[in-house]
């Protein structure tokens, strides 16, 4: 990719080298990345030629970048950017930075605004759109300082024709100062749709308390915005679920049939036709049927338990990545020596986008659990791990804590969720090996690889804590009794009044339920006394029979 755009000694269209370059086959560790591309363009201040030069690299392991810089000879307008060659990113990012009051360290953080990113600061109502510094790499600091730059260069117009106006963001810019200069606390919030910004963790790789992460899921209209699909692509969802000729039955089938509704789209399985087994049914119920041949009643019922799901609801959905109509699958089973679950998945046929998830079933428990593995042999590491969303991940041996959240729900192999905990760990902390990173930042990384190389040699035993506020989380036994199996501890705990908040479940108002239950209860226990009281009547009418 980068040796075409390093090949051309010299052309004149910025847009025409660009779309070559990134056109050409070969990897970006491939290019000489020392070399630059100059090209010559126009200078927008001057209106004569100036020079632009082109760098393909990267920050190590977050994003490869190409970095632009322009320079006028004429005028001496100088200009830099920064635009993002690797692919987006799933899922979207808000990074939230609390920087107190006189904290340089906070300041000189180093900070990547992607080109959809937006930067807010709360405590001044303050928002740097997206289209303004646009790529950029600078710091915390630089953020604020170059905002305030842009708002003084027409400050003298301003005080000419609306000075009232001008006095008040005179006011603005000493506070923008202030927090700039480290003279008052302040929040900064950075949104990117992208999920290509970051701000620099000098914690890494543990925690930082001042910063936290939310990834989310775009939009449909965020999308289009970033440029993911063509606005004209957006799908026509149509009348909403269970309303027109389809509720019914009486809709033509897709192909064929000549009704109105033919050719609409009508996922499989979420059509009613009557005497048809439900769908996942058949295969479940002949499963169960062969088990039951060949196996005692004992062990027919034990599999029974265990067995597949008896029916695979599917119903409509829209793709997360497209936004294009496409179809979920779910249906819920059992996981044994932990509690059910729903198993969802998605396909899209129109972009090929995959995705599954397991969700716990039932009630939300009255307490959390932490469950504690000591791993000692290779066995332990090939043991099934359900983590989700709500657990926190400790090693102590590593001093590694991971906080609810992060890596989102997972169904692996403890080997399988610490090479995913050090993938993420070292995506996140970018800056730890960069050529910015200082000596005692990058030895800081290099000792915790090392300790996470160790721990999966099993250069010695190590422990794996998962704690789960909602008990939602599992680590397989190595028995057929959990209780039997010395490595493993399950414990209870209650929680906390802030674990409770976080969780939503302070505000969870089931009053309404309560009621209707109340009154469900109440309805089948008249109908179950009526039905009794008719039944007595029945065998007190009956004529009683002569004995012999």
């Amino acid at each position: 990719m980068a040796s075409a755009l390093l090949s051309q000694p010299h052309v004149a269209d910025v847009g025409t080298a660009a779309g070559d370059a990134f056109a050409a086959p070969p990897t970006l560790e491939e290019a000489p990345l020392e070399e630059l591309q100059e090209l010559e363009s126009l200078c927008m201040r001057c209106g004569d030629n100036g020079t632009t030069r082109l760098l393909l690299t990267r920050i190590p392991h977050f994003r490869e970048i190409v970095l632009m810089a322009f320079e006028c000879p004429h005028c001496h307008e100088r200009n830099s950017e920064v635009q993002f060659a690797g692919r987006l990113e799933p899922r979207g990012v808000t990074l939230t930075l609390r920087v107190p009051e006189n904290d340089r360290e906070a300041l000189n953080r180093q900070v990547v605004k992607a080109d959809h990113a937006t930067v807010r600061i709360p405590e001044l109502e303050f928002e740097i759109p997206e289209q303004a510094q646009r790529g950029t790499l600078t710091t915390v600091e630089g953020l604020l300082t170059r905002a305030a730059e842009d708002l003084r260069a027409l400050q003298a117009e301003r005080r000419d024709a609306d000075p009232t106006m001008a006095a008040a963001l005179d006011t603005f810019l000493g506070q923008l100062d202030a927090a700039a200069e480290g003279r008052r606390a302040f929040t900064v919030v950075l949104d990117d749709p992208t999920g290509n910004s970051f701000i620099e963790n000098p914690h890494a790789p543990r925690p930082d308390p001042q910063l936290t992460q939310h990834y989310y899921t775009r939009s449909v209209e965020q999308n289009v915005q970033i440029g993911a699909m063509a606005e004209e692509a957006l799908p026509d969802r149509g009348p909403a679920p269970g309303s027109g000729p389809e509720a019914d039955g009486t809709a033509g089938e897709r192909t064929g049939g000549g009704g109105a509704a033919a050719g609409a789209y009508v996922p499989a399985g979420t059509r009613y036709v009557p005497g048809m087994a439900p769908h996942g049914a058949v295969g479940a119920t002949r499963m169960q049927a062969a088990i039951a041949e060949g196996s005692s009643e004992a062990v027919a019922q034990a599999l029974f338990k265990y067995a597949a799901p008896e029916e695979v609801m599917v119903f409509p959905a829209t793709c997360g990545a497209c936004g294009a109509a496409c179809e979920t699958r779910m249906y819920v089973t059992t996981i044994p020596y932990f509690k059910e679950v729903i198993v969802m998945a998605s396909t899209c046929d129109t972009c090929g986008y995959k995705n599954s998830e397991l969700k716990p079933g039932g009630a939300i428990p009255a307490r959390g659990r932490r469950s504690t593995l000591q791993v000692t042999c290779a066995a332990d590491l090939s043991r099934d791990v359900i983590k989700s969303d709500s657990a926190a991940v400790a090693v102590p041996e590593a001093e590694l804590e991971l906080a609810p959240g992060t890596l989102g729900g997972k169904v692996t192999t403890v080997e399988g969720l610490l090479t995913a905990i050090s993938e993420k760990l070292a995506s996140l902390h970018s800056f730890s090996l960069g050529d910015s990173a200082q000596q005692v930042q990058r030895s800081a990384w290099q000792t915790f690889e090392a300790r996470l190389r160790g721990l999966l040699a099993l250069e010695r035993p190590w422990t794996l804590i998962l704690e789960d506020p909602l008990a939602n989380s599992f680590i397989a036994p190595a028995t057929d009794d959990p209780a039997n199996d010395p490595q493993l501890v399950h414990e209870e705990f209650e929680r906390s009044a802030e674990q409770d908040e976080e969780l939503g479940l302070t505000q969870m108002d089931t009053r309404a339920a309560d009621v209707a239950y109340a009154a469900q209860d109440q309805q089948a226990a008249a109908t179950d006394g009526t039905a009794e009281a008719r039944t007595q009547r029945h065998v007190s009418n009956e004529p009683s029979r002569p004995e012999g």
